[in-house]
């Protein structure tokens, strides 16, 4: 039984690697559009979408016919991102009840969050999927509307975050007991949400590339764990892992509050917009984890070779390990470019 749940891990350590770099080519990153009324006629307009590896986003925004630029539209290039801004004007009807589309989107898996202040001080928020890209620039939406928006990113941003599902999947590694399992995962979900939290309210502040680079260096501390675990040398982290847990999880809540600072809170509905998006970050994660293990039960009925069971757990804990060292080097190397 011992060797059957060695191999379930590492089958699942394989295929979650694998997913992990294929999807890399896939950027699930969301557009951002910030429309800021400043006349009846006149907007101020912030366009950004992300780029990976140089490639921006194939999504294309395309205001109704009746605008004009007033100012040509000026562009920057950021590190992750293309930034456009201009101001338009809309005509004597102004943006009200117009659509606004945004053609290349159905043909990716990203979504644009869209921010909209209007001139009386008002604020909503909405998420346009690639099901149906475009909306209509109408009356503010209501409270669901934002708190839909938020929750569907926070589901979407853990779940295209290999490096934080990848150090939920290392604890799963680590700890074997049902009970303690719970309280590990419990004390990291807690302690990213005090982070996330003190972050994204401006408390604390701490520069994103660092931060990333840390992280990665906290999947690889936790991998060198697993392999003492696995040859049953013993050590803090095995003992307490919902303490180390805790403290990783302080770490990566920036990480989280650094994709979320990206898109922007509505000041408005700041406390709403933050709570939604933590509730999605925290479902995503049980996603994950029911995932993982369905999958173990899957192979728990399967009768594989016993050189397959021999080289589950090295390479499962070598695998997260070699993963991590990977991400850490490559975000340092970024630091200088």
């Amino acid at each position: 039984m011992k060797d059957l749940h060695s191999l379930r891990v590492g089958l699942f350590a394989l295929g979650f690697l694998g997913c992990a770099v294929a999807t890399q080519a896939h950027d699930a990153r969301p557009a951002y559009l910030e429309i800021t009324e400043k006349g009846k006629e006149r907007y101020d307009v912030l366009w950004r979408t992300p780029t990976l590896a140089g490639n921006r986003l194939p999504v294309i925004l395309q205001m109704p016919e009746s605008c004009r630029n007033v100012i040509p539209p000026s562009q920057r290039d950021l590190n992750d991102s293309m930034l456009e801004r201009r101001i338009i004007d809309a005509g004597k009807t102004g943006l009200e009840g117009q659509v606004i589309k945004f053609p290349g989107l159905q043909g990716t898996i990203a979504d644009v969050l869209v921010r909209v202040a209007r001139l009386d001080g008002t604020h909503w928020t909405k998420l346009v999927r690639p099901v149906d890209a475009s909306f209509k620039f109408t009356a503010t939406p209501g409270l669901l509307s934002v708190a839909g928006a938020y929750l569907v990113h926070g589901i979407e941003h853990i779940l295209t975050g290999f490096d934080h599902l990848l150090f939920v999947f290392g604890l799963m590694l680590l700890v074997r007991n049902g009970w303690m399992l719970v309280k590990t995962v419990t004390a990291f979900t807690v302690a990213h949400s005090i982070t996330l939290a003190l972050a994204a309210l401006g408390v604390v502040h701490v520069p994103g590339p660092p931060v990333e680079a840390a992280i990665a260096l906290s999947i690889l501390l936790l991998a060198t764990e697993i392999v003492r675990a696995n040859r049953s040398q013993s050590s803090l982290t095995a003992q307490w892992p919902w303490m180390v847990a805790f403290c990783f999880g302080l770490l990566h809540g920036f990480g989280f509050a650094g994709a979320l600072s990206q898109i922007g809170l509505p000041q408005k509905d700041l406390p709403l917009a933050l709570f939604t998006f933590n509730v999605g970050v925290e479902a995503g994660q049980l996603i994950f984890v029911g995932a993982v293990l369905g999958l173990r039960a899957l192979l728990m009925r399967i009768k594989l070779p016993e050189v397959a069971i021999r080289f589950a757990r090295p390479v499962s804990s070598y695998g997260v390990g070699i993963l991590a060292a990977f991400w850490f080097i490559q975000r340092l190397m970024s630091f200088s470019s």
